[in-house]
């Protein structure tokens, strides 16, 4: 059996935004953090799973929209390729990942299949354990 010799991509780790976490952590609303910040996907994240709670799925599906296109830009300036594994494990990758994992289930609340199958896909891509803890 032939092994592949070269390493796969490296782990791609965002920074921390001690302001965001530090407002969250404080209570304040996540649409006033994702105001003030809006570059950083966890009060949109955030504000998906709240609307999803709700049964605002389109509310969710923009909200969750926004939070992980500011993620991917995020993972971008951190050198991520397009691929290779985002850790769940790095409490700064979750806002990224759980604003994916809301965009998977609001695609599938709005019957939009082929983005909640690209979606999933993407989040076990990123890591099995995102997608096993935030879809399950």
């Amino acid at each position: 059996m032939a092994h592949n010799l070269l390493p796969g991509p490296p782990e791609t780790l965002l920074p921390a935004v001690p302001e965001v976490d530090a407002a969250l952590a404080g209570g304040a609303d996540p649409a006033q953090v994702a105001a003030g910040h809006p570059s950083a996907s966890l009060p949109w994240a955030l504000l998906a799973e709240r609307a999803f709670g709700a049964g605002d799925d389109i509310a969710a599906y923009a909200y969750a929209r926004t939070g992980y296109h500011r993620g991917l830009d995020a993972l971008r300036r951190a050198g991520w390729k397009g691929h290779g594994p985002v850790p769940y494990s790095h409490e700064p990758n979750r806002g990224f990942l759980r604003a994916l994992a809301a965009l998977a289930r609001a695609a599938g609340a709005i019957e939009e299949t082929e983005e909640l199958v690209r979606c999933t896909e993407f989040l076990a891509d990123c890591d099995p354990a995102a997608a096993q803890a935030l879809l399950a």
